[in-house]
């Protein structure tokens, strides 16, 4: 059997979580903590495989994104409108919000190459790389492949690995006290940042984005094999990619870090400037990556939430993905922050995170809907503690968005 049988969606789904967000979150950890949280993203890991592995099981069964199950599951009653009013609004106004982040971290990594060109236009200023990345993230999802579109980012998240893990081995980090950072140890000083790694790996929009692509590359059940391979090397390998920016940051000089650009100029000292660019095509790689997914996992969840077509070709997908990915292109390149977006956007993953687990833990124990292919009681046992976790994750982000 090819080997390629085995490479379905999980680079796409890697490619997703690790964003800009996810890198600057596991800098501010390394810098402020050390080794000391890598428990967490192994434990953030663990939780992300399960419950990506629930998903891909069920968009295999029923070769339909989570969206569509969603949809045709509720189909009437005050839980169905509130179930899609909550996906809308933490996936698609979130994705919307957050693709700004996703361009500018993409820029930010280019401009540690070569300088930014900004075009007055009156009272705003647009930044032109910001529009070169928001335009290549159009054209790739506007080819109408899914084929093509997955080849690039696996090929994106393939160099991105290389650069952040090259950087890391680079940094030659005493293997006895990196070990020591897989002790769990939980203090009031370290709590959010715990939370932070976690949610920034367990994320929402990627059960919709990966049930959904599993139908595209995978028809039987018995080619379940190859999926949870896929799944497992692409989740552990982005676990290493945010482990190794936590062992970066560590190795680092800088002692005040905003964004991962603080952490590449502190590197030079240690390293030399070639380090510095390894970690800026990281970022950009991570930037552009997540710039292309936001919008993709955006539009599967508008097109499956009202039951219409999922191709790329079709007109509702391309309206969501030019309307999101255009959304994100104009904050970015005018330089608005929609933090009322972002704040409402974050309270409703908040709530979504521990609803939409325990819906993918009901659903894949359905057997009108698995057939044969619901959990096993270890399975269960194993999902139920992570959606505790979740819970956790999710009542902790309201608390922080309410209380902030």
């Amino acid at each position: 059997m090819s080997w390629r049988k085995y490479i379905g969606p999980g680079p796409v789904v890697a490619a997703a979580f690790i964003g800009p967000g996810t890198v600057t979150v596991c800098t501010l950890a390394g810098v402020d903590f050390g080794f000391d949280l890598l428990w967490a993203m192994a434990l953030s890991v663990i939780a992300t495989i399960v419950l990506q592995e629930m998903a891909a099981r069920i968009g295999l069964v029923t070769q339909k994104g989570l969206a569509s199950v969603i949809s045709e599951t509720l189909q009437k009653g005050i839980l169905r409108y509130f179930s899609i009013f909550l996906v809308m609004t933490a996936i698609v106004l979130g994705n919307a919000a957050y693709e700004a982040g996703n361009i500018s971290g993409g820029a930010l990594g280019i401009e540690l190459f070569v300088q930014a060109p900004v075009l007055n236009l009156g009272n705003f200023q647009v930044n032109i790389l910001n529009m070169l990345i928001g335009s290549l993230a159009l054209i790739l999802l506007l080819t109408g492949s899914y084929s093509t579109i997955s080849n690039y980012l696996t090929g994106l998240v393939i160099l991105m690995s290389i650069a952040f893990l090259g950087t890391a081995i680079w940094s030659k980090p005493n293997f006895l006290e990196l070990l020591s950072g897989f002790q769990p140890a939980i203090n009031p000083e370290n709590i959010f940042t715990i939370v932070a790694l976690i949610g920034t790996t367990v994320v929402p929009y990627n059960f919709f984005l990966h049930s959904s692509l599993i139908s595209q590359k995978w028809k039987t059940i018995q080619d379940l094999k190859y999926i949870r391979v896929d799944t497992l090397i692409a989740v552990i390998m982005g676990g290493l990619v945010s482990m190794a920016i936590i062992v970066t940051a560590k190795a680092g000089s800088a002692t005040e870090v905003n964004s991962a650009v603080d952490l590449a100029i502190g590197l030079e000292p240690l390293m030399g400037k070639m380090a510095k660019y390894f970690m800026a095509f990281g970022l950009f790689a991570a930037g552009i990556t997540s710039a292309i997914t936001a919008p993709l996992a955006g539009s599967l969840v508008i097109a499956g939430s009202f039951g219409l077509s999922t191709d790329l070709k079709s007109f509702p997908m391309r309206i969501s993905i030019v309307g999101i990915l255009g959304l994100g292109l104009v904050f970015s390149s005018f330089g608005i922050k929609p933090i009322q977006l972002i704040l409402f956007a974050q309270l409703a993953n908040g709530v979504l995170l521990p609803l939409l687990s325990g819906y993918i833990l009901w659903l894949v124990n359905k057997k009108s809907v698995m057939g044969t292919h619901t959990n096993g009681v270890w399975m269960n046992i194993l999902a139920f503690a992570i959606w505790l976790i979740t819970l956790l994750l999710g009542g902790m982000s309201v608390w922080k968005v309410l209380g902030g």
